[in-house]
């Protein structure tokens, strides 16, 4: 490990009182030794490399925001230069252009563009932390990106510098830091450096250990005593958000949530965008909370939301720091899903990410507001907190065949579920929590082991060439229970009747953590699941199992029929449209659903069909019939089956 040179006085403050004591060599020592040399509360540099990294390293890549390292120190221009496939303005990973608006019956609507690029190449001060970071201790840059040890450095070098900025003394009791820590967190605003620093003191009071993606233990002890004074925030001087608005803000207190407007506007000749006004609940009920990736930067997606000839999404949630803006009331519908059902019935989140980028990772201060802006809204929407209403844009089904190969594949198998799901309150254990499994279930839960579950994939930065092993909650999928058996196929996805592939962007044999399906067959160390009409094999070795037993209903088709369709939206029967509302097609899937095939259950309601054609809200309608759908995880993707077809069964028969 590269020496360590220094421009501030070493001092020593003694043993850290809330780090355990750190094996030799380790990462937990060099947290230790960076505390003491720049007199910062152990627990205090602990609790800030936890809310931006979980304490992991990432082998020195830059996450969305560049930055770097456990200290997650930014350098946005560099990180930029080292990954162009980050670049705005690019094709975005899953060689998408822009996001399609409302399809099929929604034709009409104006058509989307591309991101533009950015206009120049300054960065905001959030994004440049790193530099302040290599004049504080006379480190070289490159260190401070690669070397741990002197990212920690770095790290509790900032935190000293912005105690004594406060005029503040260097205080062994972490409680005297919460302005330096609010301040550490590179917000512009009051409201986003509180939420950071009320979430680095939450870590403290709760205390943490984990092994990192770099194979070292660290830990931090609990200090649930600690109460830091939160009005030091006011000592910063930042400025206020924009709180409220023309439909005000529909955040939870605990996080920093400012609105910023998308524009509703009219263009002439039956055009307008980028959203449609609505009532809902009470119109229609909201049933899914849709996650993204936004596979561009904070700022250039800004930009985007206020074009009105774009398209729109409820929020967009910033990765340094997990600052929210809102964009769309949650009333109103915005256009994010490619999937008309799915818009009007969802709130769709963007995160500032790249799904091909692995190691442009998502911050622990982002997924906790995250976390705590779903729990808020599943609770004002009565919204279960399951991957059946919880679900990414990669599990929103094509609307048509001809629709399903153009769908997005977002946030993708790197997006942490199985971590997500315990920020939710809601891991994904079995019943009883009894793991190892004794004999196989009716039902199982994908429930891999996200850092040491590492599939091969392909396709991140060139079509073919292979992912650098990532961990991941998605397992992959094949026709018998061998490693070599080919992969599971997609019918919709290649109606030519191709190949699944190990392509990042590829969905046609993979299932994801959280999603729940009937058990199909168990053989050795493979378990086998109904999915997309097919029994699909996956490795779920007793030893080290890739999914949990789990307790859901099921359906099958009704006696006497030997297939039932399938669909991706769940819209009513002719007979439901009053004259002045076009009648939708009924269109089912390429797929079918098999006699002795079952498949869990979500939802069960009636068809239901927003006709929103103009930009004058009188002639909106819901329509809603007397046909009854249920929800289904059908493959990677929800789908739809009418209630008529099928019969409902306990797991177990």
């Amino acid at each position: 490990m590269a020496s360590v040179a220094l421009l501030l006085p070493l001092v020593s403050a003694g043993p850290s009182a809330t780090a355990e004591r750190p094996d030799s060599g380790t990462l937990q020592e060099e947290f230790t030794a960076a505390a003491e040399r720049h007199r910062v509360p152990s627990s205090v540099l602990l609790g800030v490399s936890y809310l931006q990294s979980r304490w992991d390293t990432h082998r020195g890549a830059p996450s969305v925001s560049g930055g770097y390292g456990p200290m997650h120190l930014t350098d946005a221009r560099t990180a930029l230069a080292e990954a162009p496939h980050h670049a705005d303005g690019a094709e975005d990973a899953r060689g998408d252009t822009s996001r399609p608006p409302k399809t099929g019956e929604e034709a009409g609507k104006r058509a989307v563009r591309a991101a533009a690029p950015p206009a120049g190449n300054t960065f905001p001060a959030r994004l440049r932390t790193l530099d302040r970071a290599a004049a504080l201790t006379g480190l070289p840059a490159r260190a401070l990106r690669e070397n741990p040890a002197a990212n920690i450095e770095g790290g509790a070098a900032l935190l000293a510098a912005a105690q004594r900025e406060l005029k503040r003394p260097p205080s062994p009791d972490p409680a005297d830091w919460y302005a330096a820590v609010a301040r550490f967190s590179g917000a512009d605003d009051a409201a986003t450096a509180t939420a950071y620093a009320d979430d680095v003191y939450a870590v403290i009071r709760k205390g943490e250990r984990r092994t990192t993606d770099s194979g070292q233990r660290v830990a931090l002890r609990a200090e649930p005593g600690v109460a830091p004074d939160r009005a030091e925030v006011a000592r910063l001087g930042l400025r206020r958000t924009a709180g409220s608005g023309p439909g005000s803000t529909e955040c939870p207190r605990t996080v920093a949530c400012e609105w910023v407007p998308a524009p509703y506007e009219e263009f002439g000749d039956g055009d307008y965008g980028n959203h449609d006004k609505a009532d809902r609940p009470a119109s229609q009920s909201v049933r899914y909370i849709v996650i993204h990736d936004t596979e561009g930067s904070w700022d250039t997606t800004l930009k985007l939301i206020k074009d009105p000839t774009y398209v729109s999404w409820h929020y967009t949630l910033r990765s340094s720091d997990g600052h929210i803006a809102q964009h769309v009331a949650g009333q109103d519908v915005a256009w994010h899903a490619g999937n008309w059902y799915v818009n009007s019935k969802s709130i769709g989140l963007e995160h500032e990410g790249f799904l091909a980028a692995p190691d442009a990772w998502y911050t622990e201060a982002m997924y906790r507001t995250s976390a705590r802006l779903v729990r808020y809204l599943a609770q004002r929407y009565g919204i279960p907190l399951d991957r059946r209403h919880i679900i990414g844009h990669d599990n929103v089904p094509g609307t048509t065949a001809a629709s399903i190969p153009g769908m997005h594949t977002d946030p993708g198998p790197y997006w942490d579920w199985a971590h997500y799901f315990e920020l939710l309150g809601k891991p994904f254990e079995a019943p009883g929590h009894a793991r190892p499994r004794k004999a196989a279930p009716a039902v199982v839960t994908i429930r891999p082991d996200y850092p040491a579950h590492k599939p091969p994939y392909t396709g991140c930065e060139k079509a073919g060439q292979a992912c650098a092993p990532h961990g991941s909650g998605a397992v992959r999928l094949h026709t018998a229970p061998d490693e070599n058996a080919p992969l599971v196929k997609d019918v919709g996805l290649r109606p030519g009747g191709g190949d699944s592939t190990t392509d990042v962007n590829d969905l046609g044999a993979r299932a994801s953590t959280g999603q729940s399906y009937a058990v199909a067959g168990r053989r050795g160390d493979w378990t086998a699941i109904w999915y997309l009409g097919q029994k699909a094999w996956f490795h779920d070795p007793r030893s080290a199992p890739t999914a949990v037993a789990s307790r859901a209903r099921v359906l099958t088709p009704k006696a006497g029929l030997a297939e039932v369709p399938v669909y991706g939206r769940a819209y009513p029967e002719a007979a439901a449209y009053p004259p002045d509302v076009p009648v939708q097609t009924v269109s089912p899937l390429p797929y079918k659903l098999l006699a002795g095939q079952r498949y869990v259950v979500g939802d069960r309601g009636p068809g239901e069909y927003l006709y929103a054609p103009t930009f004058d809200i009188a002639r909106h309608r819901v329509v809603r019939g007397e046909e009854l759908y249920y929800e289904i995880q059908f493959g990677h993707r929800i789908a739809y089956v009418k209630a008529a077809d099928v019969e409902v069964r306990s797991a177990g028969r």
